[in-house]
């Protein structure tokens, strides 16, 4: 069977078109409630600011997961992911005590 140009790029087409999507939607991933049972193991708080220092000695002021050496979302992003809760998404503004300042 012979392929045609048109075959070709319309193929492509929607192959690259198919790619976008699934970015998009690896992009949307779910965004960590403070309920999740890892969440609440780990003290997560989506404001640092309200982290209980009575029960988070660890935490310092200033801390958030934007400048968590785990965070992995760009800088500025309200919303990353993070490969302790399984990819979900944690707020920049947030902390939990695998907090790992970054280098």
């Amino acid at each position: 069977m012979k392929s045609s140009r048109r075959t070709f790029l319309v193929s492509s087409i929607g192959l690259a078109s198919s790619l976008a999507l699934s970015r998009q939607v690896l992009a949307d991933s779910a965004k960590l409630e403070e309920s999740d049972p890892l969440a609440t193991s780990l003290g997560y708080k989506h404001d640092a600011t309200l982290v209980d220092k009575a029960k988070q000695a660890k935490y310092v002021a200033g801390e958030a997961c934007a400048n968590c050496q785990l965070y992995q979302g760009k800088a500025g992003d309200p919303w990353g992911p993070c490969p302790i809760f399984a990819g979900k998404q944690v707020n920049a503004k947030g902390w939990c005590s695998a907090y790992t300042k970054k280098a």
